[in-house]
């Protein structure tokens, strides 16, 4: 078990409410009738790792190879804008 985690714990899993709809659904076989809904998406999710559909040379080739700068050039872009232009224009 980790010592810390990663994001502070929800107000909802603090009061114990998220435990109580998850015991909730599996009493009422909620779970059950997801789980025969949701087959083929996970058999089809399944399939893709075991053949490297998400291995980070599929992304590549999928997604392009990463640019330099990536988004920050484009929030830079749309930030600095306006005021590139309002110094151009005034």
């Amino acid at each position: 078990m980790k010592l810390f985690r990663y994001r502070k714990p929800s107000l909802n899993t603090i009061l114990g409410i998220t435990k109580a709809k998850r015991q909730a659904k599996k009493a009422l076989g909620i779970y059950n009738v997801t789980k025969i809904l949701n087959a083929p998406q996970n058999f089809k999710r399944r399939i893709l790792r075991k053949t490297g559909y998400y291995s980070e040379p599929m992304k590549m080739l999928r997604n392009g190879a990463p640019k330099p700068g990536g988004g920050c050039v484009i929030a830079f872009l749309f930030i600095a804008s306006p005021f590139v232009l309002g110094y151009f224009i005034f």
